[in-house]
């Protein structure tokens, strides 16, 4: 009617979108799926880490260079029978060492016939083998030891260090003739982690009597974690990158004052 004021209400913007200063809902949800993702590879990651491996201290210097006395080891849990030549094991044997864990490397297994040394190297099954990892005169320094075949189901065992190593060299006397049962082993060390020392290299010297061993989940699992704290980081960052790209804009399109020039 003539007489009366009609009142409009101006239309709210955004059609059902948010378009606030945290970025648009799509975006929102998109960072939220991006940091669930990352919550699920870094707990998987240390689940599996948790079940698949050990950590440990070397007390002695018997394994350097390849393992500082102090440092502590990442080992891979795994059964005695699936232990390779080259490996470096975490065993226990209370012939050795009443009550403590020993690490060493296994340089001979069931059925093998080790000795030492030909030309200055160390031999199995009548192959000398190249040591790469044993410091320098590691060998000459020791005294040669009589020929030792490894009974089945049995392991023959060396320090890097093998000048004063307490291996299976010191009890070549015993009735097992310095060898430990397999079933002994509790894990094999795949890498010194602090101070971080990185993977331990392939005993490729051993290729030539056999298969040696892979390497064991340890990359993968690292992995895991490390794409897993990327993807929460960057989850994470959206909101406060999404803000304040918003102020910008909302700065930017602001008309200048009348006058201004």
């Amino acid at each position: 009617m003539g007489g009366e004021s009609t009142t409009r209400t101006a239309p709210r913007s955004g059609g059902g979108t948010s378009s606030g200063p945290v970025g648009s809902r799509t975006g929102q949800r998109l960072s939220g799926l991006v940091v669930a993702l990352g919550l699920v590879l870094f707990l998987g990651g240390f689940v599996w880490g948790a079940l698949a491996y050990r950590p440990y201290t070397v007390p002695t210097g018997s394994m350097t260079p390849t393992i500082d006395p102090g440092s502590r080891v990442l080992a891979q849990k795994l059964d005695g029978d699936k232990v390779r030549r080259g490996d470096v094991v975490v065993f226990k044997d209370t012939s050795w060492v009443s009550n403590a864990l020993v690490v060493k490397r296994v340089v001979a297994v069931g059925g093998d016939t080790v000795a030492c040394c030909t030309k200055g190297k160390l031999t199995v099954n009548g192959k000398q083998i190249e040591e790469p990892y044993l410091p320098p005169g590691s060998l000459a320094e020791i005294t040669d030891f009589p020929t030792v075949k490894v009974p089945a189901g049995r392991l023959f065992l060396l320090g890097d260090e093998r000048q004063g190593s307490l291996d299976s060299t010191a009890h070549l006397t015993d009735a097992a003739q310095g060898t430990v049962a397999s079933s002994a082993v509790r894990a094999r060390v795949d890498a010194v982690v602090w101070p971080w020392d990185g993977f331990l290299k392939r005993p490729t010297g051993f290729e030539t009597l056999g298969t040696i061993s892979q390497p064991g989940p340890l990359r993968p699992i690292l992995w895991m974690i490390g794409a897993g704290v990327v993807l929460i980081l960057g989850g994470s960052a959206y909101g406060p990158i999404a803000k304040r790209t918003s102020a910008r804009r909302v700065r930017a399109a602001k008309p200048e004052p009348a006058g201004a020039r």
